[in-house]
């Protein structure tokens, strides 16, 4: 049985490398996600929702083999963060955060499958935040992005060239930061996680709006 891995069978998406910013279009994919706010460093609730994000999409992982005889690798941990006030976001005033965490599903995956490993998910594993966790399509369209190396917290010079990238391009930042976790940071030295840094973007002056 083939294994459908997103980080291999999605490179264009999911392996930038670090000091090169590309310009990549995100289709419509398919994710469960669950909304929460707050620090994720010191959050309970942060925590609840990965778990239970986790117990679900191996939920989901388990019927695909048992239903429709394909296999897949569980994608890594994605976040889209924002706050109300963006000098917020950018001074890293964790507490006043506000995130979606998610992980990618297959195309193979419907919105009934997931619902039903959803359920048996939290209902026979009672993951904590289980009840939040919904199935949806997320699109970002043109997107720039690229790999940072090192520390969650020394992201901002990072963030701010893609920024500066984007602005050079003519490009306008529209929707949600994106970062994608491909570290385990349970294992992993913080010099050596790597995150995914992504932000949709428009030509300047087309529907355009800050981040937010």
């Amino acid at each position: 049985m083939e294994d459908y891995d997103v980080k291999r069978n999605r490179r264009d998406l999911y392996a930038p490398r670090a000091g090169r910013i590309d310009v990549v279009d995100v289709p419509s994919l398919r994710y469960l996600m669950a909304d929460g706010a707050g620090d994720p460093d010191t959050s309970a609730d942060y925590r609840a929702v990965v778990e239970a994000l986790f117990t679900c999409s191996y939920a989901v992982r388990k019927a695909c083999i048992r239903e429709l005889g394909r296999k897949h690798t569980v994608g890594p941990l994605e976040g889209l963060w924002s706050a109300r006030d963006m000098e917020l976001f950018h001074t890293r005033d964790k507490a006043a955060w506000e995130w979606t965490l998610m992980i990618v599903q297959p195309e193979w995956v419907t919105a009934e499958l997931a619902a039903t490993a959803v359920e048996t998910a939290t209902t026979t594993r009672s993951p904590g935040a289980g009840e939040r966790v919904r199935f949806a399509e997320y699109a970002e369209g043109p997107s720039v992005q690229t790999l940072h190396v090192g520390p969650y917290d020394a992201e901002g010079p990072t963030i701010a060239r893609l920024h500066e990238f984007a602005a050079a391009e003519g490009y306008a930042l529209t929707g949600r930061h994106h970062e994608i976790y491909l570290s385990d940071v349970r294992r992993t030295d913080p010099a050596r996680l790597r995150t995914i840094l992504r932000q949709p973007i428009a030509r300047a002056g087309v529907g355009e709006r800050r981040a937010q």
